[in-house]
């Protein structure tokens, strides 16, 4: 069975519903959990003609942010005895950074939300949920 689990929170709701799942998963089998958060990438370019945040106060926002997310993660993980670890890192979009992660970290499984997109717009637009299934040999499991 699985021994660690990467589980990657974005703090909306449906990550937060995958979180008591994983937790579930990972206290049943004894596994340990990394929480994980991509931070998005400085979102205008040099060339920008109008900047509403600088670069570092943008960047310090965010990763406020993200440790808020994994702070949650790591109260609800503590509290049931779990082994727990976090990690954020910045990556144009976020399936790659979530596959990125399982890697380093040598995970055996992710445990993520799936943001059920249907119809037109699942099939242009995709999800990060179907974009990490359809790019990783790590097996997903995906919380509904």
């Amino acid at each position: 069975m699985f021994k660690h689990i990467l589980l990657p929170t974005d703090g909306s709701e449906l990550s937060k519903k995958a979180i008591d799942g994983a937790l579930e998963l990972a206290k049943t089998i004894n596994a340990r959990v990394t929480a994980y958060v991509c931070l998005e990438e400085y979102p205008y370019t040099p060339f920008s003609e109008i900047v509403v945040e600088a670069p570092q106060a943008f960047r310090d926002r965010i990763e406020s942010q993200a440790k808020l997310y994994l702070k949650e993660v790591e109260t609800a993980a503590r509290a049931d005895g779990i082994s727990f670890d976090a990690d954020m890192s910045t990556f144009a979009v976020p399936y790659l950074g979530i596959i990125d992660a399982a890697e380093r970290h040598g995970c055996d499984v992710i445990f993520m939300a799936s943001h059920g997109r249907r119809g037109l717009s699942g099939l242009l637009l995709g999800s990060e949920t179907q974009k990490v299934l359809t790019h990783t040999d790590i097996p997903v499991i995906v919380y509904r």
